[in-house]
């Protein structure tokens, strides 16, 4: 089962059995509640681009994404999307689904004993015609940012900077912390180097001008027509 979400800033694609679009729904709202919540109580936590540490009485899913930017040298929302898709991945094993992948604008939480295809949308010609195999016994992180496709906010000139973790919320955070030190095409191999050589980081890859640049353990790449795959990693 496919089927899209949306509120607000909030725009997911989700894959999973069938008859758990309410539940998915359920656990978007929880995630942006314990979020809009926190950052009510704590305006700085929505706006800081540095690592903030959690308070007592926290959430636990704010907490993870305070613990996350720590890592990453990044402000906590910068890992926000990826924690709402974890939340709604872990809700739908929890609930027995087989499968469960959630895209939240090009971050992914990814469940699937079985391969699938991940699709690459950059704006970079090498990745046109190409896509992740992946499979995972566990909920795993497949997440991205860019300068140049999409809104996140990056403060480097990468095309597209991807990073894998087993920490969904990490990955997300790592993605924007390695978009921001890709600067230009002499930067790119240094930039992967340190973010993939992060605690958490299993792998990472960035794209700028003509350069492409891969460290750690990366999935196989595969040709496809990434038009007819589902959730994608942008």
């Amino acid at each position: 089962m496919r089927f899209n979400l949306s509120y607000r800033e909030s725009i997911l694609t989700v894959v999973c059995d069938d008859g758990l679009r309410d539940a998915a729904f359920d656990a978007m709202m929880e995630a942006r509640y314990s979020v809009e919540s926190k950052i009510s109580e704590d305006p700085f936590f929505g706006i800081t681009y540095d690592p903030y540490p959690a308070s007592p009485g926290d959430d636990e899913l704010v907490r993870r994404m305070c613990d996350a930017s720590a890592v990453a040298g990044v402000g906590p929302m910068a890992g926000v999307a990826g924690a709402v898709a974890v939340h709604i991945a872990e809700r739908l094993v929890e609930m027995g689904s087989t499968y469960a992948v959630v895209e939240n604008g090009g971050d992914i939480a990814f469940y699937s004993p079985e391969p699938r295809l991940v699709g690459i949308f950059a704006d970079h010609p090498v990745f046109r015609d190409l896509a992740f195999s992946v499979s995972s016994d566990r909920i795993i992180g497949i997440c991205s940012s860019s300068r140049t496709v999409g809104p996140s906010v990056s403060f480097g000139t990468s095309s597209i900077s991807t990073v894998f973790s087993d920490d969904v919320i990490l990955a997300d955070c790592c993605a924007t912390a390695l978009g921001n030190l890709v600067r230009d095409e002499a930067s790119i191999q240094g930039a992967v180097e340190d973010i993939g050589s992060r605690a958490g980081v299993r792998g990472c890859m960035a794209c700028c001008g003509d350069k492409v640049a891969m460290f750690g353990d990366i999935p196989e790449m595969v040709p496809a027509d990434c038009s007819e795959l589902g959730p994608s990693t942008r």
